[in-house]
């Protein structure tokens, strides 16, 4: 089935989508884009000229394309805290929802998002990226092949030189916590699905050198434990010298109780522990190559898909809104964590703002 859609933004990260995700999926039928919103008209029109809209498809007011626009569901791709108007305007229209992360600017709006889709009966995911790029998803089959055993520890290094002013778009260099909110959301993300278990515990610190032109920090340190009882570690800088491991050229270990694999800058490796020797010795570069899987697409064109063969009665897609406050908590724990010096109990902080919207309603 083809289902219609409504999108929304086309500005900034939005032309990406107009001209990068949605189209592979128009080609094959998977979705037909029937309407587009931006407040900004210049983007607008270039991306009504990458979907090949009619002029009265596009709208600058959000709601009057959902008053006119007949779709079966919205993709959202503008601003965090914008995103809980916008899923308002789509649940009053019966629309199913896909929005960029995260779920919302708060923990306390992303709970309330999630409640309300529930309430409506309808499906929401949202485009957790990077957990489904090409390499990550290589790690992610190696690791739960359960070929290597059981996972001990997992760990990520992101080191992005993003130090000058504007390096990293203006508006990051304005944030309180740019690091954790703009990048950890991915890679926690995708630590938690390496671990193969929610995150029970997080504690996170966070700073700024002095050559950081940021106003907020940009440089953490989180540790986690997850329910199996793995470990994790979390080291994310956008003002490092030398952008070291920049976006999408991260480094990932994952530790097992019989191997080691590592994903760094887009090739994965994997050293297996003979069990026949008392003791081994390794350097990465010299494991066992392991070959990126094959497949047409990737990211957020892939979870389009997945998104539409959820609607088509399929399981839920991984990245479904309820499934996705495990990692908004994670965030958001971390700050907190990162605020009080101490660690968080991520499970009591995510369930406290549950309790705190039931309470607000009774």
């Amino acid at each position: 089935m083809t289902y219609n859609v409504l999108h929304v933004g086309a500005g900034g990260f939005g032309a990406r989508w107009c001209d990068t995700f949605l189209p592979p999926n128009v080609t094959d039928g998977t979705i037909e884009v029937v309407g587009l919103v931006d407040i900004d008209t210049k983007a607008l029109e270039q991306g009504r000229r990458h979907l090949g809209l009619k002029a009265e498809q596009c709208f600058t007011s959000a709601q009057e394309a959902f008053r006119a626009v007949k779709a079966d569901f919205c993709t959202i791709v503008i601003p965090p805290a914008l995103h809980e108007l916008i899923v308002d305007l789509a649940l009053a229209q019966g629309m199913h929802i896909l929005s960029e992360k995260p779920i919302a600017d708060t923990m306390e709006a992303s709970v309330r998002i999630a409640d309300k889709v529930k309430a409506a009966g309808r499906k929401m995911g949202v485009t957790m990226s990077h957990r489904f790029d090409q390499d990550k998803s290589t790690l992610r089959k190696l690791v739960s092949a359960d070929t290597l055993g059981r996972v001990n520890t997992v760990s990520c290094r992101f080191a992005g030189d993003y130090r000058i002013y504007d390096s990293w778009s203006r508006f990051r260099h304005e944030m309180v916590h740019p690091m954790l909110i703009e990048g950890a959301v991915h890679h926690l993300d995708i630590l938690a699905d390496l671990a193969g278990a929610p995150c029970t515990s997080i504690f996170a610190r966070s700073w700024k050198p002095e050559w950081a032109e940021y106003k907020g920090d940009t440089d953490v340190i989180v540790s986690m434990e997850f329910a199996n009882g793995a470990h994790g570690v979390y080291e994310g800088s956008s003002a490092q010298s030398t952008g070291l491991n920049d976006w999408t050229f991260e480094y990932f270990r994952v530790e097992t109780a019989s191997g080691t694999a590592i994903l760094d800058h887009r090739e994965v490796e994997v050293f297996h522990r003979d069990p026949k020797r008392i003791y081994q010795r390794s350097r990465q570069g010299k494991g066992q190559h392991v070959s990126l899987l094959a497949g047409k697409k990737w990211g957020n064109s892939l979870l389009i898909e997945q998104f539409c063969h959820w609607l088509d009665g399929g399981p839920a897609m991984a990245t479904n809104v309820e499934d996705n406050l495990q990692s908004v908590a994670m965030v958001f724990s971390a700050i907190e964590s990162a605020r009080l010096g101490q660690p968080l109990k991520v499970q009591e902080f995510l369930h406290s703002f549950r309790e705190g919207l039931q309470l607000h309603h009774n």
